[in-house]
């Protein structure tokens, strides 16, 4: 067996490891059906489960997180990593495909294919799902108002590296994003901080696809929730926090450009695969981007998703 195949199974067992302890914080995470009162309440429930010792300590040896010049460096590379290193990585490692649903009607906003996120600022598995999803979306528009942030302290994978969507706008002729940021990072009494609110509209597309028999029972409910459109649906990261551990901003974005990084091709790969579904919900579009060999290495997987 070479180093390569054995690094890749160990790799495989260390996520399966992973993504079992994270299907067990899941399944006790269920999203509002009605009010946000509840959506509340399902939180209140991960902050009890991870005060009976689910999580892995404080992080307390984390790297400030940047601000001014560092900070907008990081978010400028973020969102204009070079087509040529994206069309170098194509499927990179691996990556995580967004579950396709069939015989939905394409989610809009204002004409155009909508992209919803919900997730939280202290949840790592968001942390790590925001970085290829940045990448993605700036395929198609443009961001402001990002900001560097890290998942909780005293949850497991402490002090994940990322973005938050909260505060941000977006804004593209292709798609519409919403990125809702319902926690903070930081501890009130019992449970995290509120932050952003989900509308009526967000709380009944979350009730109805983070559920059975769009995700798995076991994943329903989790954050991260993605849907493209409601068109393709993730429920969970791509891939686990723990890749990014002992990472600084910088240094993460420093792999997402160069295309033989380990992680580059994780997190490029991912954001291409993201990448190539959104192409089929914009028609194509922007051609330069749909065309390209970054997003023409996924045609097969998302050949029968529905078109603008």
């Amino acid at each position: 067996m070479s180093r390569r195949q054995r690094d890749a199974r160990d790799y495989a067992r260390r996520m399966r490891v992973i993504q079992e302890r994270a299907d067990a914080r899941r399944g006790r995470m269920r999203w509002a059906t009605t009010a946000i009162v509840v959506v509340a309440l399902a939180f209140g429930v991960l902050v009890v489960a991870k005060l009976g010792g689910a999580g892995e300590g404080g992080g307390e040896n984390a790297s400030p997180v940047p601000t001014g010049d560092a900070a907008t460096a990081v978010v400028s590379g973020l969102t204009s990593v070079p087509a040529a290193t994206l069309n170098s990585v194509a499927r990179g490692n691996d990556p995580t495909l967004p579950n396709l649903t069939t015989g939905q009607e394409v989610l809009k906003d204002g004409g155009k294919p909508l992209v919803l996120y919900v997730g939280a600022e202290y949840c790592p598995f968001c942390a790590a799902q925001r970085w290829p999803l940045v990448i993605a979306l700036s395929r198609f528009g443009t961001f402001q108002g990002l900001t560097l942030s890290r998942s909780a302290s005293d949850d497991t994978f402490p002090d994940t590296p990322t973005i938050s969507f909260h505060g941000s706008t977006y804004t593209s002729q292709y798609l519409t994003f919403q990125g809702v940021e319902t926690s903070t990072n930081e501890r009130q009494g019992g449970s995290y901080a509120p932050l952003d609110t989900l509308t009526p509209q967000q709380q009944q597309i979350v009730a109805k696809y983070n559920a059975p028999p769009y995700v798995d029972a076991q994943s329903a409910g989790a954050i991260p929730f993605l849907t493209f459109a409601n068109q393709g649906l993730m429920a969970g990261s791509s891939f686990s926090p723990q890749l990014l551990k002992g990472m600084t901003h910088a240094e993460i974005v420093s792999a997402v450009a160069d295309p033989q990084s380990s992680l580059g091709r994780t997190v490029d790969g991912n954001a291409n695969a993201m990448t190539a579904l959104l192409c089929r919900l914009t028609g194509g579009q922007p051609g330069d981007v749909c065309t390209s060999p970054a997003v023409t290495a996924f045609e097969k997987d998302f050949a029968n998703v529905s078109v603008k």
